[in-house]
């Protein structure tokens, strides 16, 4: 079956490059389209919009923000018997728009590749990927997590929901943190402590993704205000321990 599949990736952004190189070192036929990047990866072809929608199966991987509109331009066209996932950092939105906007014949299957080019640098190994059926066949959902297994990815199964839920306080708290201590400026010293190693690598990797993905996850993961919250509760309650403390 993998022999005959061609794959299109449709966005060849920072991300979608690095997927569709991924899946090209995989052993598929890749297609990418982009609007924007002309440039692809060894081992995937450039085709057009038209090709990229017709391949047996179909990764989009666009900013979140600009997923709504993005698959409406291109619902109507996508093949019949077309695969579609997503690769959004949040899945209650994508999953939504998909079961909204595609025909009910389109099997659907949302998608999180948890790393990019900055983590997955030395392979994918190991890596976690998250897998939520939409609205597939069960054999469809099979087939994908038996491949992506054979990738040696640490498959996870769970509801976007759920993803939502647990990423709002992993993820999203990550990127959160990231930007907050990018705006101190911090930069490397004869006193840098592990810890403090690990810290600017957090800075360098989330800086390293587009700010939009930064704006997004806050704004379309519905418990991120929630983690938010949380975390400057969690700062003032700190806060008020230490000026207790100063005032002994």
């Amino acid at each position: 079956m993998k022999e005959s599949m061609r794959i299109g990736v449709y966005g060849l952004g920072r991300f979608g490059s690095f997927w569709a190189k991924t899946l090209a070192d995989h052993g598929f036929e890749v297609i990418g389209y982009s609007r924007r990047n002309k440039v692809v990866p060894d081992g995937v072809k450039l085709g057009t919009e038209e090709e990229v929608l017709g391949c047996s199966a179909l990764f989009y991987c666009v900013s979140i923000s600009a997923f709504k509109d993005v698959l409406s331009q291109t619902a109507s066209r996508i093949g019949e018997h077309t695969v579609v996932m997503d690769t959004c950092s949040v899945k209650l939105y994508p999953a939504d728009l998909m079961r909204k906007l595609l025909p009910e014949t389109v099997q659907t299957i949302a998608t999180h590749p948890m790393f990019g080019p900055d983590s997955a640098k030395n392979g994918v190994s190991g890596l976690p990927l998250v897998i939520c059926p939409v609205n597939c066949k069960p054999e469809t959902l099979e087939w994908w997590v038996s491949e992506f297994s054979s990738w040696k990815l640490q498959v996870l199964r769970m509801s976007c929901d759920q993803h939502d839920r647990e990423a709002a306080w992993s993820q999203g708290i990550t990127h959160f943190v990231g930007r907050t201590l990018s705006e101190l400026s911090l930069g490397d010293t004869q006193l840098a402590t592990k810890g403090y190693r690990s810290l600017m690598t957090v800075v360098e990797q989330t800086c390293n993704d587009p700010m939009q993905l930064f704006y997004d996850l806050q704004r379309y993961n519905p418990y991120a205000k929630q983690m938010r919250m949380g975390l400057r509760g969690a700062l003032d309650t700190v806060m008020e321990v230490l000026k207790k403390q100063e005032e002994l």
